[in-house]
């Protein structure tokens, strides 16, 4: 599958997926958003792929934003299709069953910060900043960025950031919680990668429904949540990798999980 806006590599059961638009530092269209739609979905059903790292074409920027000449010309029914068309995106993204890791190696702002949040774990450069500040163009965040931001950083810090639109560096970044490590800037990419690799070796059913039952389970009571959980246990203790798994514990050596 080619696109022009995307750079689609494979190393191993690894899919690595980069938004290469950097002269506009990797601004999302709705014609990225569609491209981004349907690699991701390619990825979801390539059994061969057990892990997807998004990152940014370029030194500068993850995904600076939206692009801004598209959303100044559109009529209110179309900023809502296209909120609508990015929220459907970064759901799919979310909701992959497969581990996404967000290589964020610059400006992740807006967009681009709604789209690290859709990401199942964030790793960003030292030198990185995230933001969503949409406050400063007199609009706010569409892709979903008010929901997950409050989700991951909790409802006061998340309104400090979208009322004020101000830029986290990726120190703050990690200290609210917005990421899940820091790395040097030099050594992200292969830091990412050796982080996908270890992951491509888990259980890829017990990845699906872990990532399952932690994403529906945050909407629902926590008895519903617990009751989830144990539905899903059900279903993963009558795999192959939990046989393989627990044997494999037994006989002291590394388990070889192939997603059945």
């Amino acid at each position: 599958m080619s696109f022009e806006n995307l750079l689609v590599d494979r190393d191993g059961a690894v899919a690595l997926l980069t938004i290469n638009r950097p002269q506009v530092l990797n601004a999302l269209n709705s014609a990225t958003l569609d491209e981004l739609r349907r690699a991701v979905l390619d990825v979801k059903h390539d059994e061969a792929i057990r892990v997807l790292v998004i990152t940014g074409a370029g030194e500068k920027s993850f995904v600076a934003g939206a692009d801004i000449n598209e959303l100044a010309v559109q009529t209110p029914v179309q900023g809502k299709e296209h909120a609508r068309q990015g929220q459907h995106v970064f759901d799919v993204i979310e909701n992959l069953g497969k581990p996404v890791i967000a290589a964020i190696n610059g400006y992740a702002l807006g967009g681009g910060c709604e789209l690290a949040m859709a990401c199942t774990l964030r790793v960003a450069a030292s030198t990185a900043r995230l933001g969503q500040p949409e406050i400063n163009l007199g609009i706010i965040p569409g892709y979903a960025g008010t929901q997950r931001l409050a989700r991951l950083v909790g409802k006061g810090v998340a309104l400090d950031l979208l009322l004020t639109g101000r830029q986290v560096d990726a120190d703050e970044a990690l200290r609210i919680g917005l990421v899940n490590r820091v790395v040097a800037r030099e050594a992200l990419m292969a830091d990412v990668m050796t982080f996908a690799g270890e992951l491509a070796t888990k259980a890829p059913v017990a990845l699906k429904y872990i990532i399952e039952a932690v994403n529906r389970g945050l909407d629902m009571s926590l008895d519903q949540a617990q009751f989830l959980e144990a539905t899903l246990f059900g279903l993963v203790a009558s795999t192959e990798d939990m046989r393989e798994g627990t044997q494999a514990f037994l006989q002291k050596r590394k388990p070889q999980f192939k997603g059945r």
